[in-house]
């Protein structure tokens, strides 16, 4: 059986795409297996080659003991008999889901295809995405029938970018096969570095709902919150204060407002929602909380500006800064940042705009959003903006907010991180 000759390394495995979550999960088996990595980026391959991380997420001693294999050369896939392919699954500028790198990697394996193997898919889909989009194109590239020559299973990712605590092992693994025999076979592969447990799914199409709710579920209830700040700022109250009360209930469950981005919570959503269209359902619940999440980067600059207007500041001399362009704090990835509809806004405004980040790659920043980061923060600024609550920022307060602003300046705390500590500015967050 599979699982047994990947175990006797008798048998190779293969993770098709390598970044925040194929990297991880290759490092894993490799500790146990024969592993190939294989992604389509050769300049990634050669940093991973010399224990480089390119997402920042790991360091170099994560990659000893490992026996793994970086290649861009579809040749070395040609004797893998286990494939898992971890790629992106991004969205257009329609909020329609991008297939492309997935169906790219299908028939990358599908040329390389084999009969007895097994192919399994990570990346984040609708439900029945797996066998009605990548298994035609595998059994296209191959020539093999779905089923008689190959297996395919779902394994949806759980990995959390920054989180050092929930790793790959400590995280219980939902898996699922196209048969009893195949679900059963990728259980044990997964069982080799999951100690958390396996969750066994009934079908492929049950583990691809059920990671995509998961976010969506978190989407939806950040969204309660974003809502609840646009109320409770029209009256004066604090939305954090407000949520401290109400925690003190044993059954409250804790989300707060804040900016929605990132590859999965600000994504997922969305692939969910195409499917219920082509069901004919309108997925109201869903559709309102990714329109309300959308718009809160707009409303948290015109937060800054009204502030700023109420002050007496002339916009066209403003000196503005935003603090963090992460999607999430203590990471490098800034994959649908909500905070490039923070700076596109102010940018509106005709305010002077400089944006600060420790752990963004600034030629990434311009690359994908158009804008530059400045490495230092100097200068004197009538509004500050701290979108992201790196550890950097974390621990700061009215000496360096003094050093910083201007007479009457304006602090905008999206995450209430400086919640009555702040007595150099005037404090708004949501």
């Amino acid at each position: 059986m599979i699982a047994e000759k990947i175990a006797k390394k008798e048998a190779k495995m293969a993770l098709i795409g390598l970044g925040y979550v194929g990297l991880p999960i290759a490092l894993e088996f490799a500790r146990k297996a024969k592993v190939v990595g294989f992604d389509i980026n050769q300049a990634r391959v050669d940093m991973m080659r010399k224990n480089i991380d390119p997402s920042n997420e790991l360091e170099a001693k994560d990659f000893e003991g490992c026996d793994i294999h970086f290649s861009a050369d579809l040749n070395d896939l040609k004797d893998v008999n286990f494939f898992i392919v971890a790629v992106p699954t991004p969205i257009d500028q329609h909020n329609l889901p991008d297939l492309k790198p997935l169906l790219s990697a299908s028939k990358t394996v599908g040329k390389v295809l084999k009969k007895g193997d097994y192919v399994v898919f990570e990346s984040t889909v609708y439900p029945g995405c797996t066998e009605e989009d990548c298994v035609p194109v595998l059994e296209q590239e191959s020539g093999l029938k779905f089923g008689v020559d190959f297996k395919v299973g779902y394994s949806p990712e759980r990995i959390n970018p920054g989180d050092k605590e929930h790793t790959l092992a400590k995280i219980v693994k939902v898996v699922s096969g196209s048969d009893k025999e195949s679900a059963a076979e990728i259980a044990k592969v997964y069982g080799m570095v999951i100690t958390a447990g396996i969750h066994q799914a009934s079908s492929i199409k049950v583990a691809e709902a059920a990671k995509i709710i998961e976010n969506t579920q978190r989407d939806v209830n950040i969204a309660l919150m974003n809502e609840l700040s646009l109320i409770f700022s029209k009256m004066n109250i604090n939305t954090y204060e407000v949520l401290e009360a109400a925690g003190t209930k044993w059954n409250f469950l804790k989300f707060s407002p804040g900016l929605v981005g990132g590859h999965c919570i600000g994504v997922d959503p969305y692939y969910l929602t195409y499917k219920a269209e082509e069901l004919g359902i309108h997925a109201k619940i869903i559709t309102s909380g990714r329109a309300i999440n959308d718009a809160m980067g707009a409303h948290l600059a015109r937060l800054a500006v009204k502030k700023m207007v109420a002050n007496g500041k002339d916009l066209s001399k403003a000196r503005v800064l935003i603090m963090g362009t992460t999607f999430k704090e203590n990471v490098t990835d800034t994959r649908n940042s909500k905070v490039a509809d923070v700076v596109n806004e102010l940018k509106s405004f005709a305010v002077n705009l400089e944006v600060h980040d420790p752990h963004a790659d600034a030629h990434e920043i311009l690359e994908e959003y158009g804008y530059d980061l400045v490495p230092e923060i100097t200068g004197k600024y009538d509004a500050i903006i701290v979108a992201v609550n790196h550890r950097e920022y974390v621990g700061l307060g009215d000496d360096f907010f003094g050093k910083h602003f201007t007479n009457r300046g304006v602090l905008v705390d999206v995450k209430g991180i400086y919640r009555n500590k702040i007595t150099v500015a005037d404090y708004i967050s949501f």
